[in-house]
């Protein structure tokens, strides 16, 4: 029920006063004389009151409130107080997008590709979804019924159309914000502080914290003294949490966050608990190509060099005895605390199996065992369990020299060695085969020497002469210009008329067991033959003549 009845005609004609007629369109202020339950009258100075209804204003107005609205009719009194609101909407829009200020709004609901906002009088702006948050956002209903500040991004008035088309932002505005809050930050935070953020989101290598606004890292070697692997092991993302302030970087706005740095640095005090030499338990964290990492305890790891986790065993890769989680002892072998790093050894842990070796098995002991192992410079050989030797293509076979040990050696062939040389620093030792056996080139230069004949077979022809294979398996070599003492003999028809196999005697004209060289010479052998011819002739003719003849004598004759 209204508070007094609506005015009739006579009384519309006692309240004109005199004024100019509004016009439709007209924006004229009226005060409030009247509130029903569904209308509201207004003095607006004319013949008579208007009534605009009550579901044009947001909240009930009171007696004596002045109202602004639009004359929609003069004649019949029809006023508006929406579109009176709606152009003062739309001025207060068209400052807020040619000055670049600020405007308020609800997000009503979710539209394709944004949102549908209320900026008040009835008009309405797009809203991308890229331009609602700073981050990509995934769920939209969160956003629904948000009520928040906006820039205008573009505003259009369609021809022939009352109607605005507008966009607007929210994005542009929050970075603001949070750029404001982020210096803020920066000038009234210090390292070591406590702060609390909620955990956004996860990398290989952390997580970023939203501090408000703003990020902070918390980096995987700030979660835990120990070592951290997976950031998730640590915090749960929308997890809010308190940290530590690591480190502050204005000038890169860096922001780096701490987990561990509430509990103490293992390392302060590491010298009263740990000392070279002493054996530890430990955990295997890491497997690499170098070695073995291991956890004393939590914040406190070291390295097991792949060189110290066997003194036997030729380790390619530590997982080839290890897994990540195996408990282990292991040795300090040294250790930096400046720069929280620890030298460990597994093998040292065992006995050495060399030790032992090498006391009773001096150089010259020999073996008789299996070849492990042929490579292109030599052969592997497994002396006893743990302790190899190496026999090197030098010293397999006094004669033969192949270009390969694979040429004289095969895996799985039973040999007999001894041991030439051994290197206890680096544990090496060095075998031989050929060894066992006497020199052929010390026996050969035992019963041969420098100017004596020596029988052999021709083994190969090559462009610069003959190679001959005398006693003891030796090969020496004619050179093609120590064939013959025939000096206007064709050389390369004599070297032609040779054959493989063929038998022929030389003088031996250089023999060096020192450096493998036998040269040999025909020529020579046949001048030695002739001079010892000559030398028998002139015996004889001395004997037969009682005068005296010398060489000088012989060849000065015609």
């Amino acid at each position: 029920m209204s508070d007094r009845e609506a005015p009739n005609r006579a009384d519309w004609e006692k309240l004109i006063e005199t004024k100019e007629q509004p016009k439709k369109g007209d924006a004229v202020e009226g005060v409030v004389v009247q509130v029903s339950e569904e209308d509201v009258y207004l003095a607006l100075g004319l013949k008579s009151e208007a009534r605009v209804s009550l579901d044009e204003f947001t909240t009930p107005p009171k007696i004596d409130d002045k109202v602004r609205v639009i004359v929609i009719d003069p004649d019949r009194i029809r006023v508006s107080k929406i579109e009176a609101d709606k152009e003062g909407v739309k001025k207060t829009l068209q400052d807020a997008f040619t000055n670049k200020t600020p405007i308020e709004g609800i997000i009503k609901k979710a539209t394709n590709g944004g949102f549908n906002v209320d900026l008040g009088g009835g008009i309405s702006a797009f809203l991308p979804i890229s331009k609602v948050d700073t981050h990509r956002v995934e769920e939209t209903g969160k956003y629904i019924g948000l009520k928040s500040k906006f820039l205008i991004d573009r505003l259009q008035h369609p021809e022939n159309n009352d109607r605005l088309n507008i966009v607007v932002t929210r994005r542009e505005l929050l970075l603001e914000e949070n750029e404001a809050k982020r210096e803020a930050f920066f000038e009234n935070t210090k390292v070591g502080e406590n702060v609390k953020g909620i955990v956004k989101s996860f990398t290989s290598f952390g997580a970023f914290i939203d501090l408000g606004g703003f990020d902070g890292l918390l980096h995987l070697n700030d979660m835990s003294w120990g070592h951290a692997s997976r950031p998730k092991d640590y915090v749960q993302k929308d997890q809010e949490i308190e940290l530590k302030v690591a480190r502050l970087d204005p000038e890169n706005k860096r922001i780096n966050l701490s987990l561990k740095h509430f509990s103490d640095d293992p390392w302060i005090g590491f010298e009263d608990r740990y000392g070279v030499d002493d054996v530890v338990d430990g955990k295997v964290t890491k497997l690499t190509e170098f070695g073995a990492f291991v956890e004393l305890e939590e914040g406190i790891e070291g390295l097991v060099h792949i060189s110290d986790l066997s003194w036997s065993k030729r380790i390619k890769h530590p997982k080839e005895i290890l897994s990540v989680g195996d408990p282990v002892k292991v040795v300090i072998l040294g250790y930096d605390t400046e720069a929280e790093k620890i030298s460990l050894g597994l093998k040292q842990t065992m006995e050495n199996p060399w030790v032992k070796f090498i006391e009773n098995n001096p150089v010259g002991t020999k073996f008789i065992r299996t070849v492990k192992k042929v490579t292109f410079s030599g052969a592997i050989i497994e002396l006893e369990e743990g302790v190899e030797g190496f026999l090197h293509i030098d010293d397999i076979s006094w004669q033969k020299r192949p270009r390969s040990a694979q040429a004289l050696l095969k895996e799985g062939q039973e040999v007999e060695v001894l041991i030439l040389e051994i290197d206890p620093e680096n544990m090496r030792i060095a075998l031989g085969m050929k060894q066992l056996q006497v020199d052929p080139w010390e026996r050969l230069y035992d019963h041969y020497k420098r100017g004596e004949p020596i029988e052999g077979e021709i083994i190969s022809k090559t462009e610069f002469g003959v190679f001959i294979r005398v006693p003891g398996e030796i090969d020496g070599l004619i050179h093609k210009s120590q064939l013959t003492d025939d000096r206007n003999a064709n050389i390369e028809e004599i070297m032609a008329s040779m054959s493989i196999g063929q038998k022929v005697t030389a003088l031996i004209i250089e023999f060096s067991p020192e450096n493998r060289r036998l040269a040999l010479s025909v020529r020579e052998l046949k001048r030695v033959q002739s001079r010892k011819e000559l030398n028998k002739y002139i015996a004889e003719d001395n004997a037969d003549d009682s005068g005296t003849a010398t060489l000088a004598d012989f060849f000065g004759k015609d």
